[in-house]
């Protein structure tokens, strides 16, 4: 069964919607804050990858300051297709932003997940799931101002304790031309219980505009599992693909070709060490040692992080 995921090996579509029209399960890398940047998305893209997020941005600071926007949004050619991600709580902010980007982007999405607590302070991320009337707004401002009618607006949402609200916030945003819907299986005070894919289900059963699964999914078995019990058109994977990129082109563990390639990559894009040594501690997390770990976590610079790699891998 594991074929409806991996059969096309990296799908050359590169329009979303195209994508979720394509008769197959679309693999989608999430926005991860620090994580889902350029140098990433390059590489989950070499492993059947087929939809990236950017990391969520902050539309008011993206609008107001060139600064911002440098540093939070990079993209190249390759990077197709693309959505990126913003938090917002007012139309015009979201529709400005999103003008900024069409350019060089395949749609936007609206955080309403984010249960962080400075975000639902500021008036961001899941606290909008509490607010339909406004995600609503925002989406049709969106809808009306972008000139192209093939960029992609959707949401990222949490879910009620009562289902029956969820429902109806997701209708809500479906009849406004929100062009589908990712659904996190958790509420906004669940952290690690278990994901309700059967609320995942049901939401896909009252929509008839895509749904993606979203929650706890760590290997391409997971993938095939949620797809089945939810119905979701599109699998959006964060913590699985740290650990193991590859993981949607069907390897158990990241393979010592994906390491090289997020070297050679991160080192073409001038990632920074910090970042550049995380996301090797995660892929490496499974096929490392506790004393290698001990060594290698400490690793201050990309010198000694080559020279680590070549010695014990051959990297």
């Amino acid at each position: 069964m594991i074929g409806d995921i991996v059969e096309t090996k990296q799908c050359q579509l590169k329009d979303p919607m195209d994508l979720f029209h394509s008769g197959h399960v679309v693999k989608i890398c999430a926005p991860m804050v620090r994580y889902s940047k350029l140098a990433f998305r390059t590489l989950v893209r070499k492993y059947s990858c087929d939809l990236c997020y950017t990391p969520m941005i902050v539309a008011a600071d993206f609008v107001r300051s060139a600064k911002a926007r440098d540093s939070e949004f990079t993209t190249n050619k390759g990077d197709h297709p693309l959505i990126v991600q913003f938090a917002a709580k007012e139309a015009q902010v979201l529709c400005d932003a999103a003008c900024i980007v069409c350019p060089f982007a395949d749609g936007i999405d609206l955080n309403c997940g984010c249960p962080q607590r400075w975000a639902m302070a500021e008036g961001y991320g899941a606290c909008l799931i509490n607010k339909p009337e406004l995600v609503r707004d925002m989406v049709r401002h969106v809808r009306n101002q972008v000139n192209n009618p093939r960029f992609s607006v959707s949401i990222k949402i949490r879910i009620h304790e009562d289902l029956k609200r969820t429902v109806d916030l997701c209708q809500k945003a479906e009849a406004t031309g929100v062009s589908w819907i990712t659904v996190h299986g958790r509420s906004v005070e669940e952290r690690h219980q278990p994901v309700h894919y059967d609320a995942i289900k049901i939401i896909k059963q009252s929509m008839s505009i895509p749904v993606v699964a979203n929650g706890d999914i760590k290997t391409l078995k997971d993938a095939e599992n949620v797809h089945h019990l939810t119905g979701a058109d599109g699998i959006m994977v964060a913590r699985g693909l740290l650990a193991n990129p590859a993981m949607f082109a069907g390897y158990e563990e990241t393979p010592l070709k994906c390491i090289q390639d997020w070297v050679d990559i991160a080192l073409e894009h001038g990632t920074p060490f910090t970042c550049f040594h995380h996301h090797l501690m995660y892929m490496m997390e499974r096929i490392t040692s506790k004393q290698e770990k001990k060594v290698f976590n400490v690793l201050s610079s990309t010198s000694a992080v080559l020279d680590y790699l070549s010695d014990h891998y051959g990297v």
